[in-house]
């Protein structure tokens, strides 16, 4: 097996790439990764440069990981700020680092890229990345929001895990809303009904359109929500109007805009990507704050979304307990590391360990505040 590091996606073929990343995750597609660097959104200035690398075999490309170069710890959503501190404290640079994810999306999937019938190719893949970022001088390499299936494989280089933790709706089945509502307390469901009823009563109104029909115009008023989000609390948005309307042309199966309108004015918007199976609430903005319009444009939305279109889990973003009376459970999340000086990686074991028990109590004491009349049950088969 041959490695190759690509300082441009478009150094290998959409079909070459796409042929092991898969159809499941739209954040592993080629197009996705392509609009990022094709509209600036990584690359010289935003603290992102990408590293990809890809395995060939007889001239074959069997597998393939979306690193970055990083000078910085922005846009990960796994929070490793006090160890550049510490780093920096002992005169040493924690700058530039490797890191395999995808960029400004906090969402689990996979980080090794093989076909299925290329699965021994995972181990060689998880080594390689490790010997980039010795050769290459990095102080460390972090794998970020890995499924659970992969951690092994990272361990067994030499890495530690890092757990955390996100809400996600999971289908059961459901044929309709209000079955799925039927599963609360009487309480939590009028509370949520009523809820709903706020948008409705304020006389706004909800469309949604998938990429194919969401025109350019559509689309500027799409980014100028999203980006007074980042705006208010002080900062640029990392996405691009480019960016949305290369991925809205190029992923337009994948791309789906959740629209609130009082009248004709557009007042809010939600952007979600879909997968095979799962959709992933991504980007959110308004002009005002109105009641509820956040949980019905951003959750019982996409939940609706979810049971019309048969998908089995919802991930809609990072953070937010307020999800937890709304159905969404506590799921794992993981990532894993590995520090260059040893030093700090030894240091760390113990740290993450603790961490993770602190974790997993959080976990067990939001699923005993679920919504759920019979409590939390954790049903086989469903994805976690």
């Amino acid at each position: 097996m041959e490695t190759e590091i690509l300082d441009r996606i478009e150094q290998v073929s959409a079909a070459d790439w796409n042929a092991v990343a898969g159809d499941d995750n739209p954040f592993l597609r080629h197009e996705f990764l392509a609009a990022l660097e094709r509209n600036a959104c990584v690359g010289p200035g935003t603290g992102w440069h990408p590293r990809h690398m890809i395995a060939r075999r007889a001239g074959t490309i069997v597998g393939a990981m979306p690193l970055y170069e990083k000078d910085d710890s922005w846009g990960e959503f796994v929070f490793d700020w006090s160890w550049a501190r510490a780093y920096e404290q002992s005169g040493l640079l924690y700058y530039p680092k490797l890191v395999c994810a995808i960029p400004f999306s906090p969402v689990t999937g996979s980080r090794i890229l093989v076909r299925p019938e290329d699965g021994p190719v995972r181990a060689e893949l998880g080594a390689a990345a490790m010997d980039l970022a010795h050769d290459r001088g990095y102080s460390s390499l972090h794998v970020l929001f890995p499924p659970e299936s992969e951690l092994e494989t990272f361990a067994t280089a030499g890495m530690l895990r890092r757990k955390d933790c996100q809400f996600h709706w999971r289908n059961r089945g459901y044929s309709e809303f209000d079955e799925f509502l039927a599963g609360f307390s009487s309480k939590k469901r009028k509370n949520t009904r009523r809820e709903r009823r706020k948008v409705s009563d304020a006389g706004i109104t909800l469309e949604r359109r998938w990429g194919g029909d969401i025109s350019n115009h559509d689309w500027r008023q799409l980014y100028e929500l999203h980006a007074l989000s980042f705006l208010r609390r002080g900062r640029q948005p990392y996405l691009s109007l480019g960016f949305f309307e290369e991925v809205g042309r190029t992923m337009a199966d994948s791309v789906l805009a959740v629209m609130a309108r009082d009248g004709r004015d557009m007042i809010a918007a939600a952007i979600f990507f879909a997968g095979s199976r799962q959709l992933y609430g991504r980007y959110w903005g308004c002009t005002d704050y109105y009641d509820a319009l956040h949980f019905e444009t951003c959750y019982y939305q996409g939940i609706e979304i979810c049971i019309e279109n048969g998908f089995r889990l919802f991930e809609p973003g990072t953070q937010g307990e307020h999800k937890i009376s709304r159905g969404f459970e506590p799921s794992a999340t993981w990532s894993m590391h590995s520090l260059a000086e040893q030093r700090f990686h030894h240091a760390l074991t113990p740290l993450l360990r603790q961490e993770e028990r602190h974790v997993d109590r959080y976990i067990e004491a939001a699923r005993s505040a679920l919504p759920f009349k019979n409590g939390f049950v954790e049903e086989p088969g469903l994805p976690l």
